[in-house]
C-alpha cells in the first residue's frame, strides 16, 4: 500500500533519482519534474500529496512554483535550498511552504521530513471533536479544517498545515502566550528550522486573516513571543 504521492521538482536528474528511489523504498510513490511549468502541470493532473520543490530551477523559480500552487491549493510542500541561502528559505516560508531542507543533504533525512510533514498534515495527534470559535472564525481540530462564517455562508480558510497548528494552538488558550521555542517545538517538532522562521509563518497567517476580514487576533508580545487576541 503506498503512504501517499511526492512530487519531487528538482533539475538535478541525479539527485531526483536518488530521492525517487529513497522514498520508493518507504512505499511512496514519486513523480519527477524538471522544471516549474512540468511542475505545476503534474501538480494539476497527479494531485500529489506533498510536493518536494528546488527553489533554484530553470524557468519558473520555486518560489513562483509555490506561489501558483498556494493560489489554490494547501499541499504540504518542502522546500530544497542551498546552504548559505537564508532569504530564499525564509521567502519561502512567507510564501506557505511548511518546511525546507538544505542541500547537501542525507536523502534519509529529506525521507523523514516527508513523514514528518504528512503526519502533521493528516492530523497527527488531533483526535478531539472539539471546535475552536473566535467570531466568525471556527477550527474543528478533528477535521484540521478552518472555516470564516459569513451570514449563514461557510468558506474555508486555505491554511498550511504548520499555520493551521500555530492557529490552533494560540486558539486553544488565548490568553497564553507562547514563546518563539514553544510553537517552534510544537509545531515543526522535526525541523531544524530557527525561531524567526516562527516569525515568518505568523506573518503568512495574519495576511491569510486579515484577507478573510479577521483582523488583530495574533498579537506579538514584543521580544517575548505570540498570543491570540482573548475574546473577552
Amino acid at each position: 500500500m503506498s503512504l501517499g504521492r511526492v512530487l519531487i521538482v528538482e533539475d538535478d536528474f541525479d539527485g531526483a533519482e536518488v530521492l525517487e528511489a529513497y522514498l520508493g523504498r518507504d512505499g511512496f510513490k514519486t513523480r519527477h519534474a524538471a522544471d516549474g511549468d512540468q511542475a505545476l502541470e503534474y501538480h494539476a493532473r497527479w494531485r500529489p500529496d506533498l510536493v518536494l520543490l528546488d527553489i533554484m530551477l530553470p524557468g519558473l523559480s520555486g518560489n513562483e512554483v509555490l506561489t501558483a500552487i498556494r493560489q489554490h491549493s494547501a499541499t504540504p510542500i518542502i522546500m530544497v535550498t542551498a546552504v548559505g541561502h537564508e532569504p530564499s528559505r525564509i521567502n519561502s516560508l512567507l510564501y506557505g511552504a511548511d518546511d525546507y531542507v538544505v542541500k547537501p543533504y542525507n536523502p534519509g533525512e529529506v525521507v523523514a521530513r516527508v513523514h514528518a510533514v504528512l503526519r502533521r498534515w493528516r492530523g497527527g495527534g488531533l483526535g478531539q471533536t472539539t471546535l475552536l470559535r473566535h467570531d466568525r472564525l471556527v477550527i474543528d481540530l478533528n477535521a484540521a479544517l478552518a472555516t470564516i462564517e459569513t451570514d449563514g455562508v461557510t468558506q474555508p480558510l486555505e491554511l498550511t498545515r504548520t499555520e493551521f497548528s500555530l492557529l490552533s494552538m494560540m486558539m486553544a488558550a488565548p490568553s497564553r502566550m507562547y514563546t518563539r521555542a514553544e510553537l517552534l517545538a510544537n509545531c515543526l517538532p522535526e525541523s531544524d528550522a530557527m525561531e524567526r522562521v516562527v516569525d515568518a509563518h505568523l506573518y503568512n497567517l495574519r495576511r491569510k486573516l486579515e484577507r478573510a476580514g479577521i483582523n488583530g487576533v495574533v498579537l506579538t508580545v514584543r521580544g517575548l513571543g505570540y498570543r491570540f487576541r482573548n475574546p473577552s
